[in-house]
């Protein structure tokens, strides 16, 4: 799960409406097959009224969900939910695009999915932490890994990384259409430019800005396995001390904008401050998949996309660095 869903949501929901006194059930998705709408670990967080927060199946399941959950909210306990295009009721509830998914539900009261993990994955969340729950799917109990029994014959572990951020170095034309789409996407950005015509709050409304030194900004920022780093100044001043200080992180996107003769110089200079070339090869120069971007806009699509692969798993490696 990531922050491009709507984890943040679900569980602060949960955890606000416990509070109030209401009962909440969790559903989450334990396995799929073919065109399912919503991936493994995505979650529906159910009121005892039906008011809901969340998804596990883009709309098409929810209805039946929700129904269970409310039902298994007086009742208490966990319940699985399998829904196929072979199945009748996948029908009925409208999963008709040729997939399958398993949804388990549990009771969020008592020692199967105590209230307390709730807490622990919004503060792990808010702390830059990823936590790793286990739930043994005979009893339907969910504690953390650390603590679990993972000799269970049927077990669902799913690690909740921190949510998805993205710094961006130089509050350029690029930035400011990067920044709206990596917002949609889920991530939280943050714009360093210690350049104060650039760095205005007009120009990026609602946007945290820091107009310190970009290694004086990421050191605050704390860059870790869930963040990018994309360096869109164009003055190596600026770039390089940002690339350095992301290179010495977890990040797991790092890209700089400029020609391949400019990269391969930037390159050499990073070098020159001790980084090998596994180190340098995990810097994307230019910045963004080639897609044939002929604007600003385009450009900032192509590094949101090369962004995603990255995360997703799905982006090879860096070629080899000449030279160095």
């Amino acid at each position: 799960m990531t922050a491009g869903d709507d984890l943040d949501r679900v569980l602060t929901a949960a955890r606000d409406w416990r509070a109030a006194g209401h009962g909440v059930a969790l559903a989450t998705v334990i396995d799929t097959w073919g065109s399912a709408p919503r991936r493994v670990g995505s979650h529906l967080a159910v009121r005892d009224d039906g008011l809901f927060e969340g998804s596990v199946s883009g709309g098409c399941v929810e209805g039946d969900v929700i129904t269970e959950a409310i039902d298994l909210i007086a009742s208490g306990g966990f319940k699985r939910l399998d829904y196929g295009v072979a199945d009748a009721t996948a029908w009925e509830v409208g999963l008709a695009c040729g997939g399958k998914i398993s949804v388990l539900l549990q009771a969020v009261a008592d020692a199967r999915f105590a209230p307390d993990l709730i807490e622990r994955l919004i503060e792990a969340r808010a702390a830059g932490t990823a936590v790793t729950l286990v739930t043994d799917l005979a009893s339907g109990t969910t504690v953390e890994i650390e603590r679990g029994d993972e000799s269970a014959a049927e077990t669902f572990a799913y690690a909740y990384a921190p949510p998805l951020r993205l710094a961006v170095i130089g509050a350029v034309h690029i930035a400011q259409t990067l920044v709206p789409i990596a917002r949609l996407l889920g991530y939280a950005p943050l714009v360093v430019d210690p350049r104060g015509l650039f760095a205005k709050d007009a120009r990026f409304d609602g946007i945290t800005l820091d107009d310190g030194w970009p290694d004086e900004a990421l050191a605050r920022w704390r860059p870790n396995a869930a963040s990018a780093v994309v360096a869109l100044s164009h003055d190596p001043k600026l770039d390089d001390v940002a690339l350095a200080a992301a290179l010495r992180s977890e990040a797991f996107y790092i890209a700089a904008l400029g020609s391949r003769k400019n990269h391969a110089s930037r390159l050499e200079r990073l070098a020159a401050q001790g980084f090998g070339e596994a180190t340098l090869a995990r810097v994307r120069g230019p910045a963004g998949l080639d897609i044939g971007a002929a604007n600003p806009a385009e450009i900032a699509l192509s590094i949101a996309a090369q962004m995603t692969a990255a995360w997703r798993g799905r982006l090879p490696l860096a070629a080899p660095v000449p030279g160095i």
